[in-house]
């Protein structure tokens, strides 16, 4: 798991507010649970911004499983891959909730990074995606199915968690199947491993059903193992 350079922080942060304003006026669109933003095979040229809610981006295989690429939440882009001009979308995005999504035409974001000077953060922002997604492809290939789990709760609550005093709350609900779909396991394996973290209490799930990270204690449990 790569992770974000205090650089790439600052600029996702600048990139935030920038898309905030050149928005400001424009429709949002609601995407309602389950329902697609977009599906492979789609040709519009938009960049996407979440003003709230969560996106999964996933591709199928031949045989119709699913394979999770990214989760995205509030102050996310996605769909940045038009702008490469390959055409038709290769991947589908999915909300895992109610999500309000506002839409930039290619132009106009590369206008906008052009006008706030942030074509160089942009470079550098979308290189960390680039080393993470190639360290995801060699944990399929070199680490162990509990390992590339534990290595994405981690992941899950860095982008997305929510800092209590001694860990990270996780408040999206994200099910054993999507976890097994980001890890490239199965269900059950996945329950197994989830279970094994709770009895070690590297893992937790208030009242609230949601999930609790222990963030040091599952970094040390991974290192272990290795």
């Amino acid at each position: 798991m790569i992770q974000l350079t205090p650089q790439a922080d600052q600029f996702k942060k600048q990139l935030r507010d920038s898309l905030q304003h050149e928005t400001l006026n424009s429709r949002a669109v609601k995407i309602s649970r389950h329902a697609n933003a977009y599906t492979c095979g789609d040709q519009d040229e938009m960049v996407y911004f979440i003003e709230s809610g969560q996106i999964k981006l996933l591709m199928l295989s031949p045989d119709g499983r699913e394979c999770i690429l990214a989760i995205h939440g509030e102050g996310d882009i996605f769909g940045e891959l038009c702008l490469s001009g390959l055409g038709a979308r290769l991947e589908t995005a999915t909300a895992m909730k109610q999500t309000s999504l506002k839409q930039i035409p290619c132009s106009q974001f590369f206008a906008r990074l052009n006008r706030d000077s942030l074509f160089e953060g942009f470079v550098r922002y979308l290189a960390v995606r680039i080393a993470d997604q190639q360290q995801v492809i060699a944990n399929l290939v070199t680490v162990d199915s509990e390992q590339r789990l534990g290595q994405t709760l981690l992941q899950l609550a860095h982008t997305m968690g929510k800092k209590d005093p001694r860990s990270i709350r996780i408040e999206l609900k994200i099910s054993h199947e999507e976890l097994s779909e980001m890890v490239g396991t199965t269900r059950p394996r996945v329950s197994l491993f989830m279970q094994r973290f709770h009895n070690l209490g590297l893992i937790e799930t208030n009242r609230d059903r949601f999930l609790i990270i222990k963030e040091t204690k599952l970094a040390d449990y991974l290192a272990q193992i290795a």
